[in-house]
């Protein structure tokens, strides 16, 4: 299937990552899906409502093999993509992006796009709750990162310096979350610990 971005640069299909020798997959889980399971344990126990936003796509050429099949041929992604993720958690809105690196020293603030870091800076300054999930898939690490932390970050690399964080920075300035069985990955609990005064 041929799919595009607005501008009309082909959209390529993400590898899955791996860790060492032993595929992530088969654990059974990609970061995604680890993701979208603590998001079902948490509507599942009244916790949060969390879901993956669906991205808008124009369908320009379908082929009808069979009656009873289509395949889509061509499609274009309708608008740029915001970040992954949104809801409510104690009355408060909630968004979110998922990023992966193969590095093991830093993660290249290329993996974001100007307008999703903008669409952040937006949800801070409207009163809502914004960070990124950051899985260091050699090492099968993620981190939870502040938006805030990130816009400094990013307006260093607009100032002409780093062009990534250093993951150190990751380790210092935002906070590691250990893969768990129920939720798997428990970022509520970051929320918790870091925006006490937004609830």
């Amino acid at each position: 299937m041929d799919i595009r971005y607005p501008g009309g640069k082909k959209y390529q299909v993400p590898k899955l990552e791996t860790s060492g020798q032993k595929d992530y997959g088969n654990r059974g889980m990609t970061f995604e899906e680890d993701i979208n399971e603590s998001n079902k344990y948490y509507l599942a126990n009244g916790i949060a409502v969390i879901h993956k936003k669906p991205t808008p796509i124009q369908i320009v050429e379908v082929d009808y093999p069979k009656r009873s099949a289509a395949k889509i041929k061509e499609a274009y992604f309708k608008t740029p993509s915001t970040t992954d993720y949104n809801g409510v958690y104690k009355g408060r809105y909630i968004d979110f992006e998922a990023k992966e690196t193969k590095n093991k020293t830093s993660f290249p603030l290329k993996n974001f796009h100007e307008h999703q870091v903008i669409h952040m800076k937006n949800i801070i300054r409207c009163g809502g709750i914004s960070f990124v999930l950051i899985r260091f898939s050699t090492t099968d690490e993620v981190y939870f990162l502040d938006g805030n932390m990130l816009l400094k970050f990013w307006e260093r690399m607009k100032a002409g310096r780093r062009k990534s964080i250093k993951k150190e920075e990751i380790v210092q300035f935002g906070y590691s979350i250990p893969i768990g069985f129920r939720p798997r990955i428990d970022y509520i609990r970051v929320i918790d610990s870091i925006y006490k005064e937004f609830f």
